[in-house]
């Protein structure tokens, strides 16, 4: 299914890219608002990274290998079948990474909040096309609810191309202006939410975590490698999972993931989600040091067993200590 939204501007910055991205299964083509990436010829994502309406970078929408779209379409588009779906989450669009408490200001809700902060567009970086895969880097700066500068970001994030999969790899790092503090909050961190039809309370999600747990009310706020949200759109039974790399800060993060679609894995949120308020999720990070991020997303057929996602995470695992 493609999507029609907004007219965006499609003059590119780049002239060529040569012979590689012409042949090319996954083609990544930049442009001044939006990096659009192909596989196999046909339209599988864009990241959405500058613009008015644009208060954090934002992947939209993601597919599945047949084409089916697994993440909600508004409020970037307006489908017949979300007409009587709810309008809520304004700022849960596609995928996303931002956090609700960085030095007092709201990157999460950052449409509503009253301390909002922004993350905004420096520079797009190195963009390559391939047979077996394609990447995008861009820099972004994020600014607080008085307009400075907290967060130098860079990002890149790579697409490959497999015959039953769509898999993107996702590496963020984040580096302090100033001495940043990330509180323990719950509204964060590396977010997804998914199309209507695969919700839990009132679709036909499941979710289920590496440690065998299900429904959000296992699930929710308990630490894991993975989580899978899995469900059924038309009659195609199709899954996403997610993967925490073992690298990352506090491994194995804790999931923000509800009945409603959200599915967000949370690195900060302790006190929040054992409501216990002894312990303390928060970070600090100095003037130029960093906190680095990575994960895997995998849009699946079947279901969590069938797909072998406890197989695909050893498969991360190695691939990740290969680098």
């Amino acid at each position: 299914m493609i999507f029609t939204s907004r007219v965006i501007p499609a003059a590119c910055f780049v002239a060529c890219f040569g012979a590689c991205a012409a042949s090319a299964q996954v083609r990544i083509t930049p442009g001044p608002e939006k990096i659009a990436i192909e596989i196999h010829g046909q339209p599988y994502s864009d990241f959405y990274i500058a613009g008015a309406d644009v208060m954090k970078p934002v992947l939209w929408p993601i597919r599945a290998a047949t084409g089916t779209y697994v993440t909600r379409a508004w409020p970037m588009a307006d489908v017949p079948e979300e007409a009587d779906a709810p309008k809520d989450h304004i700022h849960q669009r596609g995928i996303w990474f931002a956090h609700d408490s960085v030095n007092g200001s709201d990157f999460w809700n950052s449409y509503t909040a009253k301390n909002r902060g922004k993350v905004t567009l420096k520079k797009v970086g190195e963009i390559k096309s391939g047979k077996g895969s394609g990447s995008l880097a861009a820099t972004f700066e994020w600014t607080d609810k008085d307009g400075k500068p907290a967060l130098t970001e860079s990002r890149v994030i790579t697409f490959y191309d497999q015959p039953d999969l769509r898999t993107i790899d996702f590496e963020i790092t984040l580096t302090a202006i100033d001495k940043v503090t990330f509180g323990d909050g719950k509204d964060g961190v590396f977010g997804m939410r998914l199309r209507p039809v695969l919700q839990e309370d009132k679709g036909t999600g499941h979710i289920s975590n590496a440690d065998g747990l299900e429904t959000e009310k296992q699930v929710w706020g308990k630490p894991s490698n993975w989580c899978d949200y899995s469900g059924e759109i038309k009659g195609e039974k199709v899954g996403i999972a997610m993967l925490d790399n073992p690298a990352n800060p506090s491994h194995p993060v804790r999931w923000h993931v509800r009945a409603y679609g959200l599915f967000a894995a949370n690195p900060f949120g302790l006190s929040v989600f054992t409501n216990d308020k002894s312990q303390d999720g928060s970070i600090n990070l100095e003037p130029g040091k960093s906190l680095r991020f990575r994960y895997r997303v995998i849009v699946h057929p079947g279901d969590v067993k069938s797909a072998d996602i406890a197989g695909q995470w050893t498969k991360y695992i190695a691939a990740s200590m290969a680098k």
